[in-house]
């Protein structure tokens, strides 16, 4: 029964590799994302304090 193995032929099964066929032309290092996220941050605490009396809001 040993003797009885399909071969199959090598190749890829179907896969399709995307990143082979697009670069982005916007990068972002690591500390970028990191301070944009923490500026964030700050400016929502920063609204949910005072928002209300910058915008009238009772």
């Amino acid at each position: 029964m040993a003797q009885e193995r399909v071969s199959m032929p090598s190749g890829m099964g179907g896969l399709v590799r995307y990143f082979d066929e697009y670069k982005s032309k916007i990068k972002f290092k690591p500390g970028h994302v990191i301070v944009l996220s923490l500026v964030v941050v700050v400016i929502m605490l920063f609204l949910y304090s005072y928002g209300n009396r910058l915008l009238g809001i009772r």
